[in-house]
């Protein structure tokens, strides 16, 4: 699954308009798991059989024949499930998942084929597990097949998960409704009675029951179609492969489709709705390319016949991988080649290579249980980054990928993070893994594994595991054994230069003597949270290397002691060939072979660890960017700028030192360091819009202009060069204009009055429309002329831009009005709720606006989005993480303590309050500073 990220960098958000598929910060919270002693009590009043939230382990499924049948005018379904299942043991209770389904009959039938006698069974119904109980007259034999046939009805499910209605408008204002499927992780339950856990994988054979106007797609190709009645079609798809419940799709809707073959003969086709499926061609060569790569690289055909890409008008997360049938957001796979941007352009391709992926990381090889996720989407979220490199070099992904380690490790650097591997049980601590730390933090890892042992050796060891694997569940140490055997301990076996390192480095003898112990070393990366700070001294040609635990907070965090296995890589002002260290205890010291003037650690940012240079470190550094900054790469620029901050929030550099240090930008071009100081130096200035410090806020922002006005002045208002620039200049411009820098103010004047002459006729440039929409949003008929465009619009694009724009008003009605329209879902639909609350939350008119909503409406919030959904982390993140004084921090923790199981125990929740404890420490301890140092810089630029 792709989820959606709203980490707009703050007051300008984020040049990803595109909302670029990415996990916001969640995660599973560390609840008691009480497995009680005491029978639970069945919804009838009778002792359920069995008090754990887990299945039995002694009936398994095989097989799955589906019959559903969705009317979508009374927007009810109905349906019959025959399922065979074995049993490894006697037992007359088979426990099994249903969630909201009314079941009218139960059958057990005994022995394979037709024309055995069926026993009625008993069922017993307990909700707080989300379980049934069907009580046989008889125990179960071993061994043998049975069948039980399930027969039962439910309403469309009116949240974004389980089987649900959808909307859209056509272009007439005809409003036409079908019905999707989101079932992972746990909702397959409500769509039919199953084995709802991963590694309970078994067949299934889906027959859909649909009017003749409609149409159905699922997991496999249509076999045949056979007419039930006047008016009612039962279309029998192909038997699938051995999968797991969550992967399980399909959708009764008028959508058309274009398709094409991949090389190797696969249809894969692309559907949406009639007047959007000119935005389909983009996806479409995309997937095919994506497909073949994947063939190639992984050296396992894709198993099945087909794969299709739908584009669902309502989706709550950015995509949904099941086998076969790839649902999508629109905004995540239309592309309109007149109005979509740039960003838009590199958002579609990352996630249709991350659904593909998983097409092997996950459901061909699934991980045995949720806490091991980061195997599915870790996996996916990294072959992102090696897949679109070579498909798409033009997209230059290397330019963004790293990132999202930074983005990762904000959340990662407090207690109340969670290892990347780590238990869950319940539902809503299962949604809560859907998180940056099994996404991003499992792709940064992955990344930094990958540089360790060389491309070739890494490839290998993720082929053999999918080989191996294929069909089944597999734990977190499976991984690393296949990578491993790859790499044998004497290091030269057939893959001499991999594992012994020779080639790479002039320290290569230190790698020989290491010998590769892949398990132990990236089970302190998966199984611990956080992650290290190395620390640099130089004395002469020694230099001492010291980790420690990164860990924002108090001087009280206790202190946990853990220690990795970190591959350390670094280049000299003597030597720009990357030399490889890897510290496996708190200290150790290596020998140069001469004196260098500066050492820069973590090269191209391939390492998840930050480091600190002690003594005249940082000055020698920060001198290298003033004289020469291209001496080394955009990446280890950045790394540099995000590093230095990351020391200042834990007391190890003043923030004066950071400071000088970001004052090079002023001569910076390329797309990641700017990008990383205007995230660290942003979220400054809105700590202080939450707080009464207009003066120093003021200056600030004059400051942030003048270190970057040669930059700005320099973009062309066009959509001309590369995606980095293209991205470069859409988010330079907005931050001028929303600045109020007043050449860009002016520009996007003249251009949005233009635009809103032509009644919205004229064809901006891509990349300056959301500066242009922005600015015209300013004043009331800006505004209503916005939203009316915003009604008609087909492009996603566009109406992502709108939306922002019209988020950035200082009206607070408008504000209002657009939080109870977006929540209401009737033209603005709901799943844009959780990103116009967070850019109102962002707004500084607006945020105790997004605080007031979240409080009055959390019951309907967590019915819409679910308890513990990436969407209420964002919610939560949104609307409070840039709180910075004593009073809020009060009022946010008395608000979420009140609402006991409802919310108080997220992991969202204790990260928050985290993060603005840690706001109002670093207001306490720099705010003086930053003013002191603003009055003295401001001679210098």
């Amino acid at each position: 699954m792709v989820s959606l990220s709203f980490q707009w960098p703050l007051a300008t958000m984020s040049f990803l308009l595109f909302s670029l598929v990415t996990l916001l910060i969640v995660s599973a919270p560390s609840w008691c798991q009480s497995s009680d002693t005491t029978a639970p009590e069945a919804s009838n009043g009778a002792p359920f059989p069995w008090n754990k939230v887990r299945l039995p382990e002694h009936v398994i499924p095989v097989h799955y024949d589906l019959m559903i049948h969705a009317n979508l005018t009374t927007l009810t379904f109905s349906g019959t499930t025959k399922v065979e299942i074995t049993a490894s043991q006697p037992t007359s209770t088979i426990i099994l998942h249903s969630h909201h389904l009314q079941i009218s009959k139960v059958t057990l039938k005994k022995g394979a084929g037709e024309g055995q006698s069926e026993d009625p069974l008993r069922v017993l119904e307990y909700t707080p597990h989300e379980q049934i109980a069907l009580l046989a007259p008889e125990p179960l034999l071993v061994g043998v097949p049975y069948t039980v046939v399930i027969d039962y009805a439910g309403n469309l499910s009116e949240s974004f998960h389980g089987f649900y209605k959808s909307t859209y408008r056509t272009k007439k204002g005809e409003v036409r409704v079908l019905a999707s499927t989101q079932f992972e992780p746990t909702a397959a339950r409500m769509a039919f009675p199953c084995f709802d856990e991963p590694a309970l994988k078994a067949s299934f054979s889906i027959k859909i029951r649909r009017e003749p106007r409609h149409l159905a797609i699922s997991n496999m190709p249509l076999v045949k179609s056979v007419t039930i009645a006047e008016g009612l079609i039962e279309d029998h798809f192909d038997v699938t492969v051995k999968m797991s419940t969550y992967l399980v799709a399909f959708i009764v809707s008028d959508f058309k489709s274009v398709s094409k073959m991949t090389k190797s003969g696969v249809k894969v086709s692309v559907y949406a709705v009639q007047d959007k499926i000119n935005q389909t061609e983009y996806a479409l060569d995309a997937a095919v390319t994506l497909l073949e790569f994947y063939e190639d690289y992984f050296s396992i055909p894709y198993p099945l016949p087909k794969q299709d890409l739908a584009a669902i008008p309502d989706f709550q997360s950015g995509a949904m991988e099941n086998w076969g049938l790839t649902t999508y957001r629109e905004s995540a796979l239309l592309f309109d080649a007149e109005k979509s941007s740039a960003s838009s352009k590199l958002g579609i391709t990352m996630t249709v290579s991350h659904e593909l992926a998983h097409q092997w990381f996950g459901n061909l090889v699934t991980m045995e249980w949720w806490n091991d996720l980061w195997l599915n989407e870790g996996f996916a979220k990294f072959m992102e980054y090696v897949s679109v490199r070579v498909t798409h070099p033009e997209l230059k992904v290397e330019d963004y990928f790293l990132g999202k380690c930074f983005d990762v490790m904000e959340v990662d650097a407090l207690n109340s993070s969670h290892p990347v591997s780590t238990p869950v049980e319940n539902p809503a601590q299962i949604r809560e893994i859907f998180d940056d730390v099994s996404y991003e933090k499992g792709s940064c890892i992955l990344n930094m594994v990958r540089d360790y042992l060389g491309a070739d050796a890494f490839k290998s060891g993720i082929v053999q595991y999918l080989q191996k694997y294929s069909y089944k569940n597999t734990k977190n140490e499976d991984l690393w054994n296949s990578i491993a055997s790859i790499c044998p301990t004497g290091g030269t076996q057939g893959m001499d230069g991999f594992c012994s390192r020779g080639e790479h480095s002039s320290l290569s003898s230190h790698w020989r003597q290491e010998g590769l112990d892949v398990k132990t070393m990236m089970n302190t990366w998966t199984l611990q949270k956080g992650f290290p700070l190395i620390t640099i001294t130089v004395r002469g040609r020694n230099v001492h290397m010291k980790q420690e635990h990164y860990m924002k907070g108090s001087d009280d965090v206790p202190e946990t002691g853990y220690l990795w296995h970190v591959p350390l890589t670094f280049i000299t002002s003597k030597s720009d060939s990357v030399h490889r260290f890897l510290l496996k205890t708190k200290t150790d010291v290596l020998i140069l072979p001469e004196e260098v003037e500066w050492i820069k650690f973590n090269v191209g940012m391939n390492g998840y660890y930050i480091v600190h240079y002690e003594d005249d470190g940082w000055d020698s550094l920060t001198a290298l960017l003033k004289r020469t900054h291209t001496t080394i790469s955009s990446n280890d620029r950045a790394s540099l700028i995000n590093n230095a901050f990351q020391l200042v929030s834990i007391g190890k550099l003043p923030i004066e030192k950071a400071l000088d240090l970001t004052l090079y930008l002023k001569h910076e071009t390329e797309i990641m360091p700017v990008f990383q100081g205007l995230n660290e130096l942003i979220p400054m200035y809105k700590l202080m819009e939450k707080r009464d410090m207009n003066e120093v806020e003021t200056q600030f922002k004059a400051f942030l202009i003048r270190l970057l006005r040669d930059l700005i002045d320099k973009q062309t208002w066009t959509d001309e060069g590369s995606v980095s620039e293209r991205m470069l200049r859409s988010r330079l411009l907005l931050f001028a204009c929303v600045r109020k820098y007043q050449p860009c103010v002016q520009r996007a004047e003249g251009y949005f009055r233009e635009w809103k002459e032509s009644n919205g006729n004229l064809s901006l440039p891509n990349d300056v429309t959301l500066a242009v929409f922005a600015v015209g949003a300013q004043n009331t008929e800006g505004w209503e002329f916005l939203y009316s465009k915003y009604q008609s619009s087909l492009s996603s694009t566009e109406k992502n831009q709108i939306e922002f724009a019209l988020c950035t008003s200082q009206n607070k009605e408008k504000l209002q009005w657009l939080l109870d329209q977006s929540f209401k879902g009737d033209i603005i639909k709901t799943q844009e709720f959780p990103g116009i609350l967070i850019l109102i939350g962002r707004n500084p008119v607006g945020y105790p606006l997004a605080w007031q909503f979240l409080k009055e409406n959390w019951n309907k919030l967590v019915q819409k989005f679910d308890l513990g959904s990436p969407s209420i982390t964002n919610i939560v993140m949104g609307t409070t993480n840039q709180f910075s004084t004593r009073t809020w921090l009060e009022e946010v923790k008395g608000f979420f303590s009140s609402l006991k199981d409802n919310g108080s125990q997220l992991r969202c929740v204790q990260q928050t309050i985290e993060i603005i404890e840690e706001n109002i420490r670093w207001m306490d301890k720099n705010f003086d500073k930053i003013r002191m140092w603003l009055q003295n810089e401001n001679l210098g630029l």
